[in-house]
C-alpha cells in the first residue's frame, strides 16, 4: 500500500484540537475587527535531545491532513456556545470558516536542528494562530520518535529494527503516529496492524511466552507455530531455559523442517537474560546443528546505547525489537518545540517581530526567512544560514554569516561548493499543493539525508554541533531588536 489513509484521530471534526485560549485570541481579533491582518510564524524547536547532533523532520503530513479538513461542525459550536464564552455572531463566524493560508515546510524526512525555522504559517491572525497548537501536537512528537529511531538504527548497524512499542505508547493516537514516525526515521517494520494498514509500514511479529505455555510442552509450541507459519517461523527460546530447551528445542523443528523439504532460515527471539552471551551460545549450536548464518533477534527494554554496546561485545544478534524505549522518546520525552510570530503586515510592508524576554536563549529570530543549506565537495552538509526573504544568497565560498545567540559576532562557513533553499511551500490558499507523500517515500528520503550527513553529527556521545548562523543582514537586525524590540528594523 503506497496511499496514505487518514487515521480515524485525523478526521473532519478535528476543529477542538487546541488550547482554550487559541479560540478566546481568536473571538478577540474578531471583535477587535483583525480578521483579514497577515502574520507570518515560525515553527522551530530550540534544543535537541541529550547527546544528539540532528532531528528528523516528521508530522507535516499529518499537519497538512489537518489544516485540509479543518472545519467547524455544528457539534463544535454547539460545545462552545455551551461554555458561555463566545458571542453568536462569532460562532457564525466559525461556521464559514475554512483554511486559506500559506504554509512552507522543510520536506518531512530531511535532518534539521535547532533554531531554524522548520515550518512557516502565514495568512490571516485568526487561522494562523488557531493551528498553532495542533501544529506544535504533531510535529513535536513525531519529529521526536522519528529522532530517536534514527539513533536506534544508527546503533543497530544496517541491522531490521522492529519497532513494536504499540502496548507502551501514550494512547491510540500515539501509538499510530509513533510507527509512522519510526518508520521513516529508518525502522524496517512495526508490530502495530493500524499503523500497517493506514501508512503502508510493513508488520512483523513473533510470538509471546503465552502461546508457549499454553502448550504441554515447549516443543510441541513450537512445532504447532512452525505448521501455521514456515515463512514467517521465528521462535522466542526464553520461556523456560533458552540453553537447555529454548534452543536444542528451536533446533529441533528447524531439523523437522528441513527433514520436509521446507526452506528455513532458523530465526530465534532472545527477550530476557545476558543477551551477548545467549546470543554467542545460540549461535555456537546452530552452526554445530549445520543451519548458517541465523537470524538472531533479540528484545528486552533495549535502546541505541544498550545496542551498541551488544555490538562491542560482539554479540550474535542481527535483528532487533525496540518498544518503550523508542516509542515513549524515554529518555528526552519532548521535544522543546515552539511556534512564534516572526512578522506583520502593516502599511502596505511586512514588519519584523521578536520575542525578548529576560531569557537571552529565548530571543526569536525575527523576519520572515529563508533557510539555505550549504554542502562542501562531497555533497557533506556544511551548516545552515537563515536570510531575510527578500536576501539573495550566494551559492558557494566563503559564506558570511552570524552567530544566533550574539548576532553581532561574525562568523564563516568555508569552502561551500553548492546551496539549497530547504523551506517549500506544500499549502496555498487553502489546498495542498501536491498530492500526499507515503511514509515510504518519506522514509527513503530521510536515510539519504542521514547517509550524507557527516559522522561527527551521528555520533552517540558528543556529536558536533551543526552551524546555523544568520546572514549578516539579519543578524545585524536581531541586533538593533534585541535594544528595541517593538521598533521596526
Amino acid at each position: 500500500m503506497n496511499t496514505p489513509r487518514h487515521p480515524w484521530f485525523l478526521r473532519e471534526d478535528m476543529a477542538l484540537l487546541t488550547d482554550f485560549y487559541q479560540l478566546t485570541m481568536m473571538a478577540g481579533h474578531w471583535k477587535s475587527g483583525r480578521t483579514g491582518q497577515a502574520v507570518s510564524f515560525d515553527y522551530f524547536f530550540r534544543s535537541l535531545p541529550p547527546n544528539t547532533g540532528y532531528a528528523v523532520a516528521a508530522g507535516l503530513e499529518d499537519f497538512l491532513n489537518y489544516l485540509e479538513h479543518l472545519r467547524f461542525s455544528e457539534d463544535d459550536l454547539a460545545y462552545l456556545r455551551s461554555l458561555g464564552t463566545f458571542e453568536e455572531a462569532f460562532l457564525d463566524y466559525l461556521r464559514g470558516f475554512t483554511p486559506c493560508c500559506t504554509v512552507r515546510a522543510v520536506p518531512e524526512g530531511d535532518c534539521v536542528f535547532p533554531s531554524e525555522p522548520v515550518i512557516q504559517v502565514e495568512g490571516p491572525i485568526l487561522e494562523v494562530q488557531l493551528v498553532e497548537t495542533a501544529l506544535l501536537n504533531m510535529v513535536n512528537y513525531q519529529t521526536l520518535i522519528a529522532t530517536k529511531a534514527s539513533r536506534v538504527c544508527l546503533a543497530a548497524q544496517d541491522d531490521p529494527v522492529m519497532e513494536f512499542g504499540l502496548r507502551r505508547a501514550h494512547g491510540p493516537d500515539g501509538g499510530v503516529s509513533a510507527s509512522r514516525a519510526a518508520y521513516i526515521g529508518g525502522c524496517s517494520s512495526t508490530s502495530n496492524v493500524l499503523a500497517g494498514k493506514i501508512h503502508g509500514i510493513p508488520v512483523a511479529g513473533t510470538h509471546a511466552h503465552s502461546w508457549v505455555m499454553s502448550f504441554p510442552s515447549e516443543l510441541e509450541a513450537f512445532r504447532e507455530f512452525a505448521r501455521l507459519y514456515p515463512d514467517r517461523c521465528v521462535l522466542l527460546v526464553d520461556t523456560y531455559d533458552p540453553v537447555k530447551s529454548g534452543f536444542p528445542n528451536a533446533i529441533q523443528v528447524f531439523r523437522e523442517m528441513r527433514a520436509q523439504g521446507i526452506p528455513i532460515r532458523p530465526a530465534v527471539r532472545l527477550d530476557s537474560g545476558d543477551l551477548a552471551k545467549l546470543s554467542k551460545i545460540c549461535y555456537s549450536m546452530m552452526m554445530e546443528a549445520g543451519f548458517g548464518e541465523p537470524l538472531i533477534v533479540a528484545s528486552n527494554d533495549l535502546n541505541e546505547d544498550l545496542i551498541a554496546d551488544l555490538k562491542r561485545q560482539g554479540a550474535k544478534i542481527n535483528s532487533w525489537g525496540v518498544g518503550t524505549q523508542l516509542i515513549t522518546g524515554y529518555d528526552a520525552p519532548a521535544l522543546p518545540g515552539v511556534y512564534k510570530l516572526v512578522a506583520i503586515h502593516e502599511n502596505g510592508e511586512w514588519q519584523p517581530r521578536m520575542k525578548v524576554t529576560s531569557n537571552f536563549e529565548k530571543a526569536t529570530d525575527p523576519g520572515r526567512k529563508n533557510l539555505v543549506r550549504y554542502y562542501d565537495a562531497a555533497g557533506q552538509p556544511l551548516g545552515d544560514v537563515l536570510y531575510l526573504e527578500s536576501e539573495a544568497w550566494p551559492g558557494e565560498g566563503a559564506i558570511p554569516g552570524r552567530a544566533q545567540k550574539h548576532p553581532h559576532a561574525a562568523r564563516h562557513l568555508e569552502n561551500a561548493v553548492s546551496a539549497k533553499s530547504l523551506l517549500e511551500t506544500v499549502f496555498e490558499k487553502g489546498k495542498r499543493v501536491r498530492p500526499p507523500l507515503s511514509a515510504l517515500a518519506i522514509r527513503e528520503r530521510a536515510l539519504a539525508e542521514q547517509k550524507r550527513l557527516p559522522e561527527e553529527y551521528k555520533r552517540l556521545r558528543n556529536p558536533e554541533i551543526y552551524r546555523v548562523l544568520l546572514s549578516p543582514r539579519l543578524g545585524e537586525m536581531k541586533d538593533r531588536m534585541l535594544i528595541n524590540p517593538e521598533g521596526t528594523a
